[in-house]
């Protein structure tokens, strides 16, 4: 079986955006440098920014197309995120709302990458 553990983004400026990462992921990146930062998360995934002008071969996917989705325990840790997200003043796309699923909000990273931030009820 295959298990996807390294997660790569193509963003318009990698130190930008690590400050944004930086924030979600509560750490610092493990690597950084002016057209690449990596960032090492719990369990080993690796969530990693690269420079769309620097991407070999070039890049033509569009930001949005498709999602990293963060699982909390319950909704109502989706609404403590939802609401210390608008305390630091960082914007939201989705404000949170039930869905099929369970609950669910969603914010972007600079680059318009959406960000799923959702509970799971069954």
């Amino acid at each position: 079986m295959i298990t996807p553990t390294y997660y790569l983004l193509h963003v318009t400026d990698p130190e930008k955006s690590s400050g944004f990462y930086a924030d979600l992921f509560d750490r610092s990146p493990v690597e950084t440098s002016p057209t690449f930062v990596l960032f090492v998360l719990e369990g080993g995934i690796k969530v990693a920014l690269w420079s769309k002008a620097t991407v070999k071969p070039a890049t033509g996917g569009a930001p949005g197309a498709l999602e990293i989705g963060i699982a909390l325990k319950t909704p109502a840790d989706v609404d403590a995120f939802h609401t210390n997200w608008l305390f630091r003043g960082l914007p939201v796309f989705q404000p949170p709302v039930d869905m099929d699923f369970g609950r669910s909000c969603m914010v972007t990273d600079p680059d318009g990458h959406r960000i799923r931030i959702f509970a799971v009820t069954a």
